[in-house]
């Protein structure tokens, strides 16, 4: 049986590296060591600068190394769990709700979002930032989009803003009956905001999972919530919301 075109394309130069650095950080690294600098890594295996990058970058995506600003390249902690459930019927802001509120504006949606929540492009939502922390580091930053149809008694609300505003958003959401949610999984790069709250450099991997929750026939909200792909693993079952654990021996809510 002959060989296909693949199977004869020879493995990349920075994978071969990436294999042989994942070895050395196995045998000679403990976590939160701090690497030595490309230039001595690549004298050390021999290869271009550009290749080293290559095979680091794919180690940071995979969550053996992280990038932090002012320290350099260190040995990264086994990855989170992130399970993603099946369970319906509860509202950002729900008593066992994990998030954090952080803040609370009111702005035209940017166009992508307008399209999901099937509203004009210039009309204005409230916009409500949230974050999310496991064992004292901050893990994942959400975004919260909804239309001012969903809560039309806010105006009641005297609260201008920040976590206060932000929770009676939330508060009038939860007097709509909710229908349904669902929710999908992207890889995605950091910007600028969600690097700086997560401690991670601009256009570093994220997981980007964004949910829409329905109510009345239409999306009455939108999340869109980025995790550290870094730190953070997805795992899938019934246990309903999104919840971060550690791991059969220790476990966060």
């Amino acid at each position: 049986m002959g060989t296909t075109q693949l199977e004869t394309v020879p493995e990349p130069k920075y994978w071969h590296l990436k294999t042989v650095l994942s070895e050395a950080l196995d045998s000679e690294f403990s976590v939160g060591e701090i690497l030595p600098n490309e230039r001595d890594l690549a004298a050390r295996f021999g290869v271009a600068r550009a290749t080293l990058r290559q095979a680091l970058e794919q180690l940071e995506l995979e969550g053996r190394l992280q990038r932090r600003r002012g320290v350099g390249t260190t040995v990264a902690p086994p990855r989170v769990g992130v399970a993603v459930g099946t369970e319906q019927h509860a509202w950002p802001g729900a008593a066992d709700d994990v998030w954090q509120a952080v803040d609370s504006a009111q702005a035209a949606a940017p166009a992508a979002v307008a399209a999901a929540l099937e509203i004009a492009p210039d009309e204005a939502v409230h916009t409500v930032r949230r974050s999310r922390t496991s064992h004292g580091q901050a893990v994942a930053a959400e975004l919260l989009y909804i239309p001012a149809s969903s809560v039309p008694d806010l105006s009641a609300i005297d609260a201008p803003s920040g976590p206060a505003r932000a929770r009676a958003v939330l508060r009038e959401l939860q007097r709509l009956e909710l229908e349904r949610q669902d929710s999908s999984v992207e890889l995605g790069s950091a910007r600028a905001d969600d690097a700086k709250e997560l401690d991670r450099l601009p256009g570093a991997p994220v997981l980007v999972v964004t949910t829409r929750f329905l109510a009345e026939g239409r999306t009455a909200a939108l999340s869109v919530a980025t995790y550290r792909a870094d730190t953070c693993r997805l795992t899938f079952g019934d246990s309903g919301g999104v919840e971060i654990h550690q791991g059969p021996e220790r476990r966060a809510s």
